[in-house]
C-alpha cells in the first residue's frame, strides 16, 4: 500500500509557520532518503517520526527536475505526483493545519529545511515525484515543467481526483491561477479562460483523456509565445467548491536551437559544436547535424555536441542542428576552415597558338582560406602579382615559362611553370659564309642562312643583288661566282630578308675586248681612243697593246692622235693580273682619206696609127677608192671623160683627177703626140715609173686587207 510523507518547509525555521505538502508514495521514508543522498549534498532533510525527529540530520542533492524524476521513477517505483499545498498561520489554523496534524499521526514524515533560498528549487523537485493528493483532491502531472522544441507538438500528462460522491460539471485548462475566496486579497476573483475556447489555442489544443480522470492534452505547433505556467482546474456539484485549480501548475518553455560554434578553425585542428537549446529538452531526443542543407548521417547522437577531429577544408560550411522526428532545424552558422594554399595551377586564356602581338591572359587559380596573395614569376624573376595577369601585344620576348605563388599566413605554394611559345615571323635574317669570301675561280663558297622564328623557317630562297629572280634555294646555297647575295627566310607567319654579303671570286682576265672610242668612221686626222676592257679579279692592271704583232704601248687607254693611213691597222690588248693574262680579239683601224698619189698610166706603148685609140688609166691611193674619175686635157676647163679609163684620138696632154667622199686629187698630166699617120705617145720615164710604184702600192694594200 502507498505511505504517505509530510513534507514542510518552515519559515524562519518557525514550526507554526510552514508550508507543507503531501505524497503518496509506495517507498517508505528510508528509500527516498537513501534515493536522495546518494547524489549530491545541497540541503539538509530531517527524518521525523517518533525519537529521531529532534535528533537526525542528513544530506541530499536536488536535481534538475528531468533527472530527479527519473531517479525516482527508478529507484523508487514512482508512476504519479499528487501535490497540493496548504499554508498555515499560529493564529488562524484552518482545515488545512488539520490535514497537517492528521498526517503527521498516521505517517512518517520529512521535512526539508531550506537553507539558503533554496524554496523554490524544492517545490520543483516535489513536482516530480507522483502521487501527490489532499483529502481526496488532487492532480497528478508527470511533468511539472516541459521544454519543448519550436513547432513542435507538446502532451501535458495528467490525471485527477475528487471526493467519491462528487459530479463533475466541467474540466479545462487555463493559463489563470484560482485565487481561493478564502484567502485575504482585496483583489476581485480572476476569470478563467478555457484555452479550449481561446483563439491563440483552440485550434492546436486536443484533449487525449476521458475527461473524468485523465486530463492529458496535446498542444500543437508550439511557438515560444506559448511559454507560460498551465493549470488544471475541475469544477465539481459540491456547493462549497468554487473549484478546483493545481497550484502549482505545468510550466511549458519553448526553445528554439541554436548552434554554438567558433568564426574559424584551422585545419588539422579539431573543433566542437554544440546544439544548444534555453532549457533542458524534457524527451530526450537524438540530434541530427547538418551541413550545408545536407545531413549528415554518420553524425546521430543522444549527445548535443559534434566534434570535428583534424578538420578537413571539406568540413567548412554552414551548419545547423536539430532533433529527430522533428521539422524544425536550427539557423545555420558557418564554420570557417583556414588552410594553406593547395592545388594552384595555372590556366592560359587562349587555348590556340600564340601569335606575337595578340593579348594573353594567365590566370591563376588557389585553393586557399583565408584567400591567398599571388604573385607570377618568369623562371625565378617576378614580374606582376595578382589572380589575372596580362600581357598586350605579345612579343617573341614573352616567350617563356610562367608561375605563380599563392601565399597567405598559412603557408604558400607554387603552381607547374606553364610554358608561352609565342609565334612569330623570321627576323634577325643574316647569311653566314662558311669559310673564305674570297675564291679562285672554279672553286665555291657556302653561304648558309640563319633565322629567328617560331615555328623555325623550312623554306629560304637566295637572290643576287640586281636580279629579280631566284638564284637558288635552300638553307644553304654554293656561290661560283662573285657579286652581292642575300637569303629570304619564310614560316606560315611571314617572310624577311637578309642584308647582302660579298663572294669575291679570284680569276684571271676573261672576256677581253678592246672598245673604239667614237661609233663612227675614222678619218684621217682624226684623234682616236682605244680602251681595253676585261672581266677578272682582281681587276688587272697591267695591259699591253699590239698592232698586228708588233707592241705599240701599254695600259688600258691607248689613244692615237692626227691618225693617218698609216695607222691603219689590226690592233689588240693583253690583259694581265696575279692569276693569268688574255688577248682580247683584234680590231681594224680602218682610215679613211681623201685620194692622193693619182697617176695616169697606158696599158700600151709605141707607135700609133692615125685614126687608133689609146687608153689611159687614172690610179689613185684613197679611202674608200675613188669611184669618180674626171679627164681633162690642158688648157680646157671642161672634162673630156670621165671614169677610171679614157680613150685619147688626138695630140694632147692628158691628166686624172679621182674623188672620194673625203676629197679628190688630180695626177699629173701625160702627153699624146699623133704624127702622120702615126700616134706616138711620149711618156717621161719618170711618169712611167712613179705610175708602176703606185699601183705596186695599191696592189699591197689591198692584199694586207684580204689577209686580216
Amino acid at each position: 500500500m502507498n505511505r504517505k510523507f509530510a513534507v514542510h518547509e518552515y519559515e524562519n525555521n518557525d514550526p507554526s509557520i510552514s508550508t507543507y505538502m503531501t505524497l503518496d508514495l509506495k517507498s517508505s521514508s528510508s528509500d527516498v532518503y537513501n534515493t536522495l543522498t546518494s547524489v549530491h549534498p545541497r540541503a539538509a532533510v530531517h527524518q521525523l517520526g517518533s525519537s529521531e525527529y529532534q535528533n537526525q540530520t542528513r544530506k541530499v542533492v536536488l536535481l534538475e527536475s528531468r533527472d530527479c524524476t527519473r531517479l525516482l521513477q527508478i529507484n523508487l517505483g514512482i508512476e504519479s505526483v499528487a501535490i497540493e499545498m496548504h499554508s498555515s498561520r499560529s493564529k488562524d489554523m484552518n482545515r488545512s493545519n488539520k490535514l497537517n496534524m492528521d498526517a503527521a499521526d498516521k505517517t512518517d514524515s520529512i521535512v526539508l529545511l531550506k537553507i539558503v533560498g533554496m524554496a523554490a528549487t524544492i517545490l520543483i523537485f516535489l513536482l516530480m515525484i507522483h502521487g501527490v493528493s489532499s483529502a481526496g483532491w488532487g492532480v497528478n502531472y508527470r511533468h511539472s515543467h516541459i521544454c519543448a522544441l519550436k513547432n513542435s507538438s507538446v502532451t501535458f500528462y495528467c490525471t485527477y481526483t475528487y471526493p467519491t460522491g462528487d459530479e463533475i460539471k466541467k474540466v479545462f485548462w487555463t493559463k489563470t491561477l484560482f485565487k481561493d475566496g478564502n484567502k485575504e486579497s482585496s483583489e476581485e476573483e480572476v476569470e478563467h479562460t478555457d484555452l479550449s475556447e481561446d483563439p491563440e489555442y483552440s485550434q492546436r489544443l486536443q484533449y487525449l483523456g476521458d475527461k473524468q480522470k485523465n486530463c492529458t492534452i496535446r498542444l500543437s505547433h508550439v511557438t515560444q509565445k506559448d511559454s507560460h505556467m498551465y493549470y488544471f482546474r475541475f469544477i465539481t456539484d459540491d456547493d462549497e467548491s468554487q473549484g478546483q485549480t493545481s497550484d502549482p501548475g505545468v510550466s511549458l518553455t519553448v526553445t528554439d536551437l541554436q548552434v554554438e560554434s567558433p568564426e574559424t578553425v584551422t585545419e588539422g585542428d579539431s573543433v566542437s559544436l554544440t546544439c544548444n537549446s534555453s532549457c533542458a529538452l524534457t524527451d530526450r531526443a537524438t540530434f541530427i547535424w547538418y551541413r550545408n542543407s545536407q545531413p549528415l548521417t554518420e553524425r546521430r547522437d543522444r549527445n548535443n555536441k559534434l566534434l570535428l577531429q583534424s578538420v578537413r577544408r571539406e568540413d567548412a560550411g554552414r551548419y545547423s542542428c536539430a532533433l529527430q522526428e522533428h521539422t524544425y532545424i536550427s539557423p545555420a552558422v558557418q564554420l570557417n576552415v583556414m588552410y594553406p594554399p593547395k592545388i594552384v595551377s595555372v590556366s592560359i586564356s587562349s587555348s590556340g597558338e600564340i601569335v606575337e602581338g595578340d593579348s594573353v591572359t594567365l590566370i591563376c587559380s588557389s585553393d586557399s582560406n583565408p584567400p591567398a596573395e599571388i604573385r607570377w614569376f618568369k623562371g625565378r624573376k617576378i614580374v606582376g602579382s595578382g589572380r589575372i595577369y596580362s600581357i598586350s601585344k605579345i612579343s617573341s620576348d614573352h616567350s617563356g615559362e610562367y608561375k605563380c605563388k599563392s601565399r597567405n599566413k598559412h603557408g604558400e605554394k607554387y603552381s607547374e611553370a606553364v610554358t608561352l611559345n609565342v609565334m612569330y615571323p623570321p627576323k634577325t635574317i643574316s647569311v653566314f659564309i662558311n669559310g673564305s669570301a674570297e675564291i679562285v675561280e672554279g672553286d665555291s663558297v657556302t653561304l648558309i642562312c640563319s633565322s629567328d622564328s617560331n615555328p623555325p623557317a623550312l623554306n629560304f630562297s637566295w637572290f643576287k643583288e640586281n636580279q629579280s629572280s631566284s638564284v637558288g634555294s635552300g638553307q644553304s646555297f654554293s656561290a661560283l661566282q662573285s657579286g652581292r647575295f642575300y637569303c629570304e627566310a619564310h614560316n606560315q607567319h611571314g617572310s624577311q630578308r637578309s642584308d647582302a654579303v660579298t663572294v669575291t671570286v679570284k680569276d684571271p682576265p676573261k672576256n677581253v675586248t678592246v672598245f673604239i672610242n667614237g661609233s663612227g668612221e675614222i678619218v684621217e686626222g682624226d684623234s682616236v681612243t682605244l680602251i681595253c676592257n676585261s672581266d677578272s679579279n682582281p681587276p688587272a692592271l697591267n695591259f699591253s697593246w699590239f698592232k698586228g704583232e708588233m707592241f705599240v704601248g701599254s695600259g688600258r687607254i691607248y689613244s692615237i692622235s692626227n691618225i693617218s693611213s698609216d695607222d691603219s691597222k689590226k690592233y689588240k690588248c693583253k690583259s694581265i693580273n696575279e692569276h693569268g693574262e688574255k688577248h682580247s680579239d683584234a680590231v681594224n683601224l680602218n682610215v679613211m682619206y681623201p685620194p692622193r698619189s693619182v697617176t695616169v698610166s697606158i696599158i700600151q706603148s709605141g707607135q700609133f696609127l692615125e685614126g687608133d685609140s689609146v687608153t689611159l688609166i687614172c690610179s689613185s691611193d684613197s679611202n674608200p677608192p675613188a669611184l669618180n674619175f674626171s679627164w681633162f686635157k690642158e688648157n680646157q676647163s671642161s672634162s673630156v671623160g670621165s671614169g677610171q679609163s679614157f680613150s685619147a684620138l688626138q695630140s694632147g696632154r692628158f691628166y686624172c683627177e679621182a674623188h672620194n667622199q673625203h676629197g679628190s686629187q688630180r695626177s699629173d698630166a701625160v702627153t699624146v703626140t699623133v704624127k702622120g699617120h702615126l700616134m706616138t705617145l711620149h711618156i717621161s720615164m719618170v711618169c712611167v715609173a712613179c705610175g708602176a710604184a703606185v699601183f705596186i702600192i695599191m696592189m699591197l694594200i689591198l692584199y694586207d686587207m684580204f689577209v686580216w
